[in-house]
């Protein structure tokens, strides 16, 4: 840590003549200018023998104001004592004034404010490298992603979390605040990858981990981190955003091979789970330990029993056969194909009433029966004009050889398209 005007002091046996001697100096700067203001940063202790200062109290007031931290007033030269008005104007304003005799040159303080600057960056330095290779140890064990959110933790000596794209905390080491609003403002801010606030008196910094928003580092300190934290906590978000990179890249070959064995499974070239069991079509993988697949948008799984689901297939042994019920059973609104009107069709029923058709013909009877026969929704819905749904509904009438004005017949062609 940076040396403060008080350690500074006892160092160099300075007299401390006012103000607060507990802040830190950045850094060191002589001058002999009424306003050297525009010339600071903050932090500064600032050096001058006084020799143009007349209105001291205006002077002192500018340092403030610029953020300086103390001043130090060099005697024996220009002014033999400290001037009472400088004392006062800097008691009024709680700036640190230390009396620099004669005796000790201003290069002497610069020297012992650059040591110390020194030292602390090298420590700073020391303990980044040491932080960077114990975090990239753990990101490499089998379980990196919890291993290096713990690593972190100890490092910083906070709180930390990582929270997955939906800013549901996957894992935690001292679990912080509810920060989900603040997750949603750096969302809603676009471009931002950070931001850095205030809450329950932490001091927090949220991270955006990876281009593709993963997921967000969320680490809390009682004080703001410093340079060095920073730095550790941007090595472990590179990390974390790699790790979870690779993982997304798993997910989707692994995602391939389910969907691929279960396209196996549907043509008999790959043995299916014992039976028998059902076909579910659901939002979401299943935690248990059942085969799931993604298939065209949605989840099949196959199981026995399933809580979370849109559509299931009665008991079966056949693969494809549960799968053509369950879709079914989505069609039709239902949760289960036994609900359904569907698995009253006899077997045969729908091919026998089907077989004079051709797949054009089909096509076009089952998109008109599910618009209720209005011909332009229809049309739209196949991408032909109305004339051309027209056409091919008056030839499926010639290949069946039935009127499609009779309901019965309409009735009974939509349970054979549907049962397909």
């Amino acid at each position: 840590m940076p040396l403060t005007i008080g350690e500074l002091a006892r160092d160099l046996r300075l007299r401390v003549l006012a103000g607060d001697t507990d802040r830190r100096v950045g850094w060191v700067h002589g001058t002999e200018l009424a306003d050297p203001t525009p010339f600071l940063e903050g932090g500064e202790l600032l050096l001058t023998t006084g020799l143009t200062l007349t209105d001291f109290e205006s002077y002192v007031d500018r340092l403030v104001r610029a953020g300086v931290v103390g001043l130090g007033f060099g005697t024996g030269l220009s002014h033999d004592t400290v001037p009472p008005e400088l004392i006062r104007a800097a008691e009024k304003q709680n700036l640190a004034l230390l009396e620099v005799p004669r005796k000790v040159p201003f290069i002497a303080i610069s020297k012992a404010v650059s040591r110390a600057v020194a030292k602390d960056e090298y420590a700073a330095l020391t303990r980044t490298s040491e932080a960077q290779r114990a975090l990239t140890r753990a990101a490499v064990r089998t379980d990196g992603v919890a291993a290096t959110v713990r690593r972190l933790g100890q490092w910083i000596d906070g709180w930390v979390m990582l929270l997955d794209a939906h800013g549901t905390v996957v894992h935690g080491f001292s679990r912080g605040p509810d920060i989900s609003r603040e997750i949603v403002r750096l969302k809603a801010a676009g471009g931002l990858a950070s931001a850095a606030f205030e809450i329950d008196g932490q001091h927090v910094f949220l991270q955006l981990l990876g281009a593709k928003a993963r997921g967000f580092l969320a680490v809390g300190t009682p004080d703001a981190l410093d340079a060095a934290d920073r730095s550790i906590v941007n090595t472990a978000a590179s990390l974390l955003a790699l790790a979870l990179a690779q993982s997304d890249a798993v997910d989707a070959a692994q995602r391939e091979l389910r969907a691929a064995q279960f396209r196996l499974m549907r043509n008999g070239l790959h043995p299916a789970p014992p039976g028998p069991f059902r076909v579910f079509l659901t939002a979401r993988p299943p935690e248990d330990d059942v085969f799931w697949a993604e298939v065209d948008g949605q989840i099949v799984v196959l199981a026995n029993d399933l809580d979370d689901y849109t559509a299931a297939s009665s008991p079966t042994h056949d693969v494809e056969q549960g799968y053509l019920e369950a879709q079914r059973a989505q069609h039709a609104g239902v949760r289960r194909f036994e609900d359904s009107v569907m698995s009253f069709v006899p077997d045969g029923f729908a091919e026998a009433l089907l077989r004079p058709l051709d797949e054009t013909s089909r096509e076009a009877l089952r998109v008109w029966l599910a618009h209720h026969g209005q011909w332009d929704p229809a049309a739209t819905r196949l991408g032909v004009h109305r004339h051309t749904l027209k056409n091919r509904i008056r030839r499926a009438e010639e290949q069946l050889g039935r009127s499609l004005d009779s309901p019965g017949v309409r009735a009974e062609l939509w349970l054979a398209l549907n049962a397909r």
